[in-house]
């Protein structure tokens, strides 16, 4: 089963691949800058009561990466200690990427209990071809290795979302899928994604209220695809997502921003501001 602390990572990489396919692997970025910092609360259905089980922030940074001008993102979840019994909530997840957000490193340190597990991704594009070198670090501190090489280009769940961030969804009609492939340190999935319209929505927090895409992603398990994510984006040329409602095997989760710093794009699909 998979744990919860995948499920939140998953809440960030759900926007991956909305618009474009994998004839490149390298896209213009339009939707973020340096500097921009996001933060989002964390709730878990516990016994028909939402309780609030952390916090997740997400930063980017522009830095160099073997002497190459990169991304460097940096999500973080932290749990609630009182809810560790039931599920944890301890990730670091870090990517670098290229200025045309081509990835170049992903590495997530999860810790579950008493375990600690890290999954690395090495990307190597030198001979055409996107070239994985993947090594998932077990409980033990035993190394396990995968390698692959393919004509398409796969990402890992951060690049994907630094990527798929610069969409345009112009044209788009309500049932539009995507397929992609997603790297996670010891293995290579198929995964898409499916728009299911525009609605409104409001936060919490600040009161404001938005115009959004709504998506799902989903993941193939037992030869079917499984909705494991249904998420609320800006709709604008930031696309931030808002909102994420989280299916998991032994209940449900739910995400929400509550605060966003230095963002790149007016907020264009704002028709409500929130309290001062």
């Amino acid at each position: 089963m998979m744990p919860v602390k995948r499920y939140v990572a998953m809440v960030f990489i759900a926007i991956a691949y909305s618009l474009h396919g994998f004839a490149q692997c390298t896209i213009e970025n339009t939707s973020f800058n340096a500097g921009e910092s996001l933060t989002y609360d964390l709730y878990y259905n516990w016994h028909f009561i939402w309780v609030k089980a952390g916090i997740a922030d997400m930063t980017t940074t522009k830095t160099t990466y073997k002497n190459k001008d990169a991304y460097r993102c940096h999500l973080i979840t932290r749990g609630n200690n009182k809810l560790d019994d039931y599920f944890v909530l301890r990730d670091t997840l870090l990517c670098y990427t290229g200025l045309d957000i081509q990835p170049m490193y992903f590495r997530k340190g999860a810790r579950e209990g008493k375990r600690y597990t890290i999954d690395e991704v090495f990307y190597d594009f030198s001979d055409g071809k996107c070239n994985l070198r993947q090594i998932y670090t077990d409980k033990h501190g035993e190394r396990h290795y995968h390698n692959e090489s393919s004509g398409e280009c796969s990402f890992d769940m951060i690049s994907m979302l630094m990527r798929a961030r610069s969409f345009d969804p112009t044209g788009w009609t309500k049932g539009h899928t995507v397929y992609f492939r997603m790297a996670d340190g010891d293995d290579v999935k198929d995964c898409k994604l499916l728009f299911r319209g525009r609605e409104k929505f409001k936060m919490d927090d600040t009161k404001e209220e938005f115009n959004c895409l709504v998506l799902s992603f989903l993941e193939k398990e037992d030869k079917k695809f499984k909705e494991i994510v249904r998420f609320y984006v800006t709709d604008d040329k930031n696309h931030l997502p808002l909102r994420l409602d989280l299916y998991l095997r032994f209940g449900s989760a739910k995400a929400f921003l509550t605060k966003y710093k230095n963002v790149r794009n007016p907020l264009t699909s704002r028709i409500k501001k929130g309290k001062s």
